[in-house]
């Protein structure tokens, strides 16, 4: 997951991780020493992108993404959405979860889509809603050649 966040000065910050999905929500565990960790954790603006693998696309300016802008919230240690999240990161991505989630400068971060886009090539981009379901078909009028 490829992570835009913006802090309390309005500078922003790209940064990824590694990410669950439960029930249309989705759920990082991520380190205060990164800078946006900060900004996930007091609910300032967010922008997620899922996309393609590079190694997996046919052609590199119409990769497959769904991109939204989400609304963070912390999750409190040891609770049972903590549990349940880091259980499925830890099956996801490995023991390493264990090491990580122990470590008290990592923090779950919970993040709900409210609205964005998805894209599956050229011509083919559509709306979503906080679902990540399809609204309508992305047809703007800037996609004209010379």
């Amino acid at each position: 997951m490829i992570l835009a966040t913006v802090d309390a000065e309005g500078n922003s910050h790209s940064s990824y991780a590694p990410f669950v999905e439960i029930e249309n929500t989705f759920y990082i565990l991520v380190s205060f020493m990164a800078k946006h960790t900060k900004n996930l954790a007091e609910g300032r603006s967010t922008s997620v992108m899922l996309i393609e693998d590079e190694m997996a696309t046919k052609q590199m300016y119409a990769r497959e993404r769904l991109t939204f802008e989400a609304k963070t919230s912390p999750i409190e240690r040891d609770s049972e959405s903590w549990n349940n999240a880091v259980s499925q990161l830890k099956e996801s991505h490995g023991k390493v979860v264990d090491l990580i989630s122990e470590m008290k400068d990592f923090i779950l971060i919970a993040l709900h889509p409210l609205k964005g886009s998805y894209v599956n090539g050229f011509g083919s981009a559509y709306f979503v809603d906080e679902n990540l379901e399809i609204l309508e078909h992305r047809n703007d009028v800037n996609h004209q050649s010379k």
